[in-house]
C-alpha cells in the first residue's frame, strides 16, 4: 500500500516515500509520502486559498461537518482501530477506545462551534463613553500548523483539527513519522462530510524540515505542537509572533494517603492502568507513586502482584494489554535507565527485562530523585514507588520536578485534598483519580517544562481565534 500527501482535498502522489514499520512484527505496513519542503509549501498555499471559504461558513455549517465526520468515523471504527494498532503498535482494545474518544472529541468540537460567543461591554462605564454599545466577537486566525505525536495518532490529531475547523480556520497536520496513516484516513472522511477542499491538509515526513516551512511562512498564524520539551522550546524560540500551543512531557506523580487504606486494592488496580496503559507511552502516564509509610507495604504488594498479571502480546490480539514499544531505540534507552537506577541502589520489584521489542512491566523502589527514571520522562512501562511520612513530604517530592502536567491524590481527608490541590505545581490535579486521567472537553495544559497554552476543545478554540471589539455610537 502506498499513501500520498493530502492537499487540496485529495491524495497527491508524492515525490518520495518511506516505509512505516509495525514495531511488534517489524513488517512493512505501508509506503507513505516523505514530503519535501516544496510539497509542504503547496499545502500552505492550499490552506491559505481555502481560508476565505472556511471563514464564511456559518457556525451551524461547521458544526454539521464535524458531526458528519463523527458519524462516518463511527461507521468505520474497526478499520481505524486496526490502523492505529498497526502503525502505533497500540493494543487493539486501546485503539478502539481511542477511536471512541475521537468521535467524542469531534462532537465536542461541533457543539463548541455553535457557542463561540463574545460579550457586551458597557462603554458608558467610562467618562465620555455614553451613547455607545460595544461587544466582542471571536474571529478565526487563519492557518493552523499542527505537529502531532505517535502515541495517539487519531485523537491528538482530532484535538487540533476539531477546534481549528470549529473556529473557521484551515489546518495543516504534520503527523509523527511513525504514525501518518490515521490522519490521512481522517482527512478523507472530512472531504466526504463536505469540508471545503484545502481546509485540512496532511503532510507526512521529516519533522524538522517540514516544521521549518510552517515556522517560516507568515501565513501560518499558529503552531500547535505535541511532543518533547526539547523540540517544543525550540519551536517557541523560533515562532516569532505566531501563536504557539505546546503540549510537552511529564513524569506525573500520584500520592496515596493513609486515609485510603480501605481502598488500596482498587487504587493499585487504577495505578497499574495509569502506569502501563499503552506501555507507559502517554504524556500523563503515572510514573512516580508516593505512598504513606503506614500503608506502603500493603500497597506495594498489591501493585506488584497486579503488575505481574498484565498480559504481554501481539497488539492485534484482544487479550493483549501491553506490547512492543514504538521502536528499539526507546527500548534500549529505557533499559539503560532501569539498569542505571539499580546500579545506584534502586530495588527492582518486577520487570526490567526486554521482551520482543518491548520491556516487561517494571516497578522500582529505593529510587534517588536524581535517577533518570524519576526526574526525566520515561515514556515507557516503568513506575517508581516510594514511601513518605506524610502529605507534606509527598507534596514536596511531587513538586520536585522540571515537569508539571497532571498529578493525582487519593485521600478521604477533604482539607488535605484541597491543600494539595492548591499546592501542587501542575496544570491539572485529579483528586481520587490517577494522573493518567483526561476527558476530551476539559482544559489540558502544563506548567514548567510540560507545556505552554491549553488544549481541550473549548480552550483550544480560544487560542485559535482573535478577539475583536465592535462599538456602535448611537448618539452620533
Amino acid at each position: 500500500m502506498v499513501k500520498g500527501l493530502f492537499i487540496e482535498g485529495m491524495e497527491v502522489t508524492p515525490t518520495n516515500t518511506y516505509a512505516v514499520i509495525q514495531p511488534h512484527t517489524e513488517e512493512v505496513v505501508a509506503q507513505v509520502a516523505d514530503a519535501t519542503e516544496s510539497e509542504m509549501q503547496q499545502a500552505v498555499d492550499s490552506a491559505y486559498k481555502a481560508f476565505g471559504e472556511m471563514k464564511a461558513l456559518s457556525s451551524a455549517d461547521r458544526a454539521g461537518i464535524l458531526n458528519r465526520v463523527a458519524d462516518l468515523l463511527e461507521e468505520v471504527k474497526e478499520d481505524f482501530a486496526r490502523t492505529i494498532a498497526l502503525e502505533a503498535c497500540k493494543p487493539i482494545t486501546a485503539a478502539r477506545g481511542e477511536v471512541d474518544r475521537s468521535v467524542q472529541t469531534l462532537r465536542f468540537s461541533a457543539d463548541e462551534a455553535k457557542h463561540i460567543g463574545g460579550e457586551y461591554i458597557p462603554l458608558d462605564a467610562a467618562k465620555g463613553g455614553e451613547g455607545r454599545d460595544a461587544y466582542t466577537i471571536h474571529e478565526p486566525i487563519g492557518i493552523v500548523g499542527a505537529i502531532t505525536p505517535f502515541n495517539f495518532p487519531l485523537n491528538l490529531v482530532v484535538h487540533k483539527v476539531g477546534p481549528a475547523l470549529a473556529a473557521g480556520n484551515t489546518i495543516i497536520v504534520k503527523p509523527a513519522e511513525q504514525t501518518p496513516l490515521s490522519s490521512l484516513k481522517l482527512a478523507e472522511l472530512f472531504i466526504k462530510a463536505g469540508l471545503p477542499d484545502g481546509a485540512f491538509n496532511v503532510i507526512p515526513g521529516d519533522g524538522p524540515k517540514l516544521g521549518r516551512v510552517l515556522l517560516d511562512d507568515s501565513r501560518v498564524q499558529k503552531i500547535s505542537f505535541t511532543g518533547s520539551p526539547q523540540v517544543g522550546k525550540l519551536i517557541k524560540s523560533q515562532a516569532g509572533l505566531k501563536r504557539v500551543t505546546l503540549e510537552l512531557g511529564s513524569n506525573s506523580a500520584l500520592y496515596v494517603d493513609e486515609s485510603s487504606k480501605d481502598s488500596l486494592e482498587d487504587i493499585a488496580s487504577k495505578a497499574v492502568t495509569g502506569a502501563f496503559v499503552y506501555n507507559g507511552q502517554v504524556c500523563i502516564s503515572t510514573q512516580r507513586i508516593y505512598v504513606h509509610e503506614s500503608v506502603f507495604e500493603d500497597f506495594k504488594q498489591s501493585l506488584v502482584s497486579k503488575t505481574k498479571k498484565v498480559p504481554f502480546g501481539d497488539p492485534l490480539d484482544d487479550d493483549t494489554m501491553v506490547t512492543s514499544l514504538i521502536n528499539k531505540k526507546s527500548q534500549q534507552r529505557i533499559l539503560k535507565w532501569i539498569n542505571e537506577a539499580v546500579e545506584s541502589g534502586a530495588t527492582l520489584l518486577t520487570g526490567g527485562e526486554a521482551k520482543a521489542n518491548g520491556i516487561l512491566l517494571t516497578v522500582l523502589t529505593d529510587i534517588r530523585s536524581t535517577d533518570k527514571v524519576s526526574c526525566q520522562e520515561v515514556f515507557g512501562p516503568v513506575v517508581i514507588l516510594q514511601p513518605v511520612k506524610d502529605d507534606e513530604e509527598a507534596l514536596n517530592l511531587m513538586n520536585d520536578s522540571d515537569f508539571g502536567l497532571n498529578a493525582g491524590v487519593f485521600t478521604n481527608n477533604l482539607q488535605q485534598a484541597l491543600a494539595m490541590a492548591h499546592g501542587l505545581d501542575v496544570g491539572q490535579v485529579l483528586v481520587n483519580d490517577i494522573p493518567t486521567t483526561r476527558f476530551d472537553h476539559m482544559p489540558y495544559g502544563g506548567v514548567k517544562s510540560s507545556g505552554y497554552g491549553h488544549e481541550g476543545v473549548k480552550y483550544a478554540i480560544r487560542e485559535m481565534t482573535r478577539l475583536k471589539m465592535i462599538s456602535l455610537n448611537y448618539r452620533f
